[in-house]
């Protein structure tokens, strides 16, 4: 089918073809349209032009490093001769042809060959509109409505669904072309509107053009990859997943590619061949507001983080993370956007792994006049403990929180994967209670956040999660928090972040910005607004339940081994 058939049938802005999800942002049918005050309709347009939606916007860059002056879009090879007489000399040496079938490929590369100028095939329009001068196209292509959309003037070859008229009926029929549609919130069916559509695509856009580098993913658990395929999706490449991390930088070179990696896999060697070969190494790591369930159990993450500069947990380097957190001029519209996310979370008693209030009951009455601490245990060998932690074990944050706290009730929480038995870091019972008063297992974090002062951490998410409660934080390794004005710092804190942020923006930078996160009931990349409504609503679906059964039996059977 060609453009010309394809445009008359699809909208304008239109999902990328997802696989094995449900959800599309338009329906091809149009519904009446006025023609909309200029001002709206320019406004309209800049919000477009800034997220770089509309029409195959997922499809491969032009590429183009020359001066981009007319780009045509032919219909038939026979009309080619008449396009060409209709460019001077200079003109055609400028001139970039798109081609829209094989066919016409081969017609353009012979023309190319002898008259000069560039031909591209199925490409992203907009890598190809923000460079030129003009638009030569029928009127039926929704690349001129996009030229419009870009401030490019368009030279219409034939009268069509978005060409015909002056520049500002063209400029009309491009704003019909978009306001003119049903739109539709693809995570809830429900009706949507205009700019929450670009401000989905805006994002979808975003998670594709990183996507675009990577060629190979490699140490992913056998039970995460159906999402991290999902998270690292690209259209136009297959994610190869291999186990060899020779083997994937092999993979990645031939591609010329990234390999995205979990960084427990990432060792010296690792780095030292991916800087022989000049292949980047992008990481992948559980996000903050995970899952409805623990990793542990074997619960697939429904949010990572992808980064391209280091990891967030890793203060020896930068990260993506820091560069957004140090950089970034937080919008008042961000700001209350995180504001209100914050809000929801802690409303909804989220945590990490969970949502819901089930150790609320467990809460002892406080004690008048005591200042209440906790104090969260670690699993010792993680990696954030081996890069942040500044040596120190959980028995060594416990005696340094009762030294700066004499005074106070402190709580030891011990960590739930070291309980459960799959992991390192336990304390006697009879050493922790040298130091605190209680000993919190079971239930959730937020209950227990909900009812202290403060938190002593060394690395933990716990302390982020404090301070989204209002509670005050002490650090004694460097967590990604540390730094940004709001926490106290015993640890030693790059010079990066030298820069004081407010809790919103801290927010923003941490769970709006960063991470990735994927819709459990649709399939779909998603804002963290879904995620946490999925949450909050007992929405977030284990596709593994099967296995955190057979997990817990594991724990337990490894924990009385130990203790035999």
């Amino acid at each position: 089918m060609g453009h010309a058939a394809l445009s008359a049938i699809l909208p304008l802005l239109r999902s990328p073809p997802f696989p094995k999800a449900h959800g599309s942002v338009s329906c091809a049918n149009e519904c009446p349209a006025g023609n909309g005050e200029a001002d709206e309709m320019l406004a309209v347009f800049a919000r477009i032009r800034a997220a770089t939606v509309g029409g195959r916007f997922w499809a491969e860059p032009a590429a183009l490093d020359q001066p981009v002056g007319t780009v045509l879009r032919p219909r038939r090879v026979r009309d080619l001769a008449a396009h060409l007489e209709a460019l001077n000399a200079s003109d055609r040496r400028s001139a970039v042809w798109i081609a829209t079938d094989r066919h016409m490929a081969r017609a353009l590369a012979g023309l190319v060959a002898k008259e000069g100028g560039a031909w591209r095939g199925d490409v992203d329009p907009w890598s190809v509109l923000d460079k030129a001068r003009c638009l030569a196209a029928h009127g039926d292509d929704e690349w001129v409505a996009l030229a419009r959309i870009a401030g490019v003037p368009v030279r219409i070859l034939s009268p069509g669904r978005f060409g015909g008229g002056d520049s500002a009926m063209l400029d009309c029929l491009a704003y019909r072309a978009v306001s003119g549609v049903v739109y539709r919130n693809p995570f809830t069916g429900e009706p949507a509107g205009l700019n929450e559509t670009i401000d989905v695509l805006a994002g979808w856009r975003a998670m594709l053009d990183a996507n675009r580098p990577i060629a190979v993913a490699c140490g992913m658990a056998w039970w995460k990859r159906s999402e991290i395929q999902r998270f690292l999706w690209h259209p136009q490449r297959r994610l190869r997943m291999v186990r060899s991390p020779t083997r994937a930088l092999a993979v990645a070179q031939k591609a010329g590619g990234a390999v995205a990696i979990w960084p427990s896999r990432v060792s010296p060697a690792l780095i030292a061949g991916a800087q022989a070969r000049s292949v980047p190494l992008v990481r992948v790591e559980d996000g903050f507001v995970r899952s409805a369930g623990l990793g542990v159990d074997l619960v697939p993450p429904s949010s990572v983080v992808v980064d391209a500069s280091g990891i967030h947990f890793d203060p020896s380097g930068p990260s993506d993370l820091e560069h957004i957190l140090s950089t970034t001029d937080f919008a008042p519209a961000l700001l209350a956007r995180a504001r209100a996310l914050r809000e929801t979370i802690v409303a909804a008693g989220i945590s990490k792994y969970a949502a819901g209030d089930a150790a609320a009951k467990a809460i002892p009455a406080r004690n008048a006049g005591h200042r209440r601490i906790l104090v969260p245990a670690q699993v010792e060998d993680d990696m954030s403990m081996l890069a942040a932690g500044g040596g120190l074990s959980n028995l060594d944050l416990l005696r340094r929180a009762r030294a700066l706290e004499p005074d106070a009730e402190i709580w030891f929480r011990p960590h739930p994967d070291v309980d459960a038995g799959h992991r390192k870091g336990a304390v006697p019972d009879s050493q922790v209670l040298e130091f605190a008063d209680k000993i919190m297992r079971g239930g959730g974090m937020a209950p227990l956040l909900d009812a202290v002062d403060g938190v002593h951490v060394l690395t933990s998410l716990t302390g982020f999660e404090a301070l989204l409660r209002g509670r005050d934080v002490t650090c004694h390794g460097t967590p990604f928090y540390a730094g940004w004005g709001l926490t106290r710092d015993l640890g030693a804190v790059p010079e990066r972040r030298g820069r004081a942020l407010s809790l919103d923006a801290l927010v923003a930078g941490v769970l709006i910005l960063y991470p990735r996160y994927l819709d459990p009931v649709s399939g779909l990349p998603c804002p963290p607004e879904v995620l946490v409504g999925r949450m909050a609503n007992a929405t977030a679906v284990n596709r593994l339940g099967w296995v955190a059964p057979l997990r817990r039996w594991q724990g337990r059977l490894m924990t009385a081994l130990r203790r035999g």
